[in-house]
């Protein structure tokens, strides 16, 4: 399979690659003069790139007409997610980019155990998991990871702004099938799930009060990484990006 890289230097035939990926194009992965990568533009675009000149810090392409990414879901989900304690944060990102998350926003709640610290310089480091997982598994755009929201009630603040709002809730709601099971026009999706504490009943209300719909993940407790992976996966599969 071509390497994939992301670029917004292209565009009338041809692109160009520069920095990190342009080294790492030309001299960890040696590639030359008629050797053939996938580009993607960030917006879900790709194309077929071959290379038409090796530079030093600069690697350029011809270019094919672009075609929309076959690996893009047909829903945006954006997944709230209690900030963790422990490093947990990246496994987070890295494996809900695979499973086709749009967008990452953690947020710090009245049970979380983590406290904010150095959040600008831990969001760089959140972007480039996300750039990586985005290029292993195939996406056509680079999922945003945003800085934290300092307090829940700044989560159902955006509420409103989609389509569907989902609490999972450890002490159990509806079940999602019936919620998601059979509605095409549902196109942006978000789920919220907490730290290792859990919500209060106060943030549930909370979140009830901004129309979010509360549901259950079965009769286990799931832990806090664990929990928005089960729900992001299960999301995916009833709205057919599984299949």
């Amino acid at each position: 399979m071509p390497h994939r890289y992301f670029t917004t230097e292209i565009g009338s035939g041809r692109a160009a690659l520069t920095g990190s990926d342009a080294h790492h194009l030309a001299d960890v992965m040696r590639g030359r003069v008629g050797d053939t990568v996938i580009l993607c533009d960030a917006n879900a675009v790709e194309y077929t790139g071959t290379i038409t000149s090796v530079q030093p810090g600069r690697v350029e392409f011809s270019v094919s007409e672009g075609y929309p990414s076959a690996a893009e879901p047909d829903v945006q989900v954006t997944l709230y997610v209690g900030y963790p304690k422990q490093g947990k944060l990246e496994d987070i990102i890295r494996h809900s980019v695979e499973l086709g998350v749009h967008r990452v926003v953690p947020f710090f709640s009245r049970y979380c155990v983590a406290a904010p610290k150095k959040e600008e310089v831990k969001r760089e480091r959140y972007a480039r998991v996300a750039v990586e997982a985005a290029k292993q598994c195939g996406r056509g755009i680079l999922p945003e990871v945003s800085l934290p929201l300092p307090d829940f009630a700044s989560v159902c603040a955006e509420l409103k702004d989609y389509d569907r709002a989902l609490f999972f809730y450890e002490c159990g709601g509806s079940p999602l099938r019936s919620l998601l099971g059979q509605e095409g026009a549902v196109r942006r999706i978000a789920l919220i799930t907490g730290s290792e504490g859990g919500f209060s009943p106060e943030e549930a209300e909370l979140a009830a009060a901004a129309g979010a719909q509360t549901v259950g993940l079965g009769p286990r407790i799931l832990r806090c990484e664990t929990a928005p992976l089960a729900a992001l996966a299960a999301v995916m599969t009833l709205t057919g990006n599984l299949e």
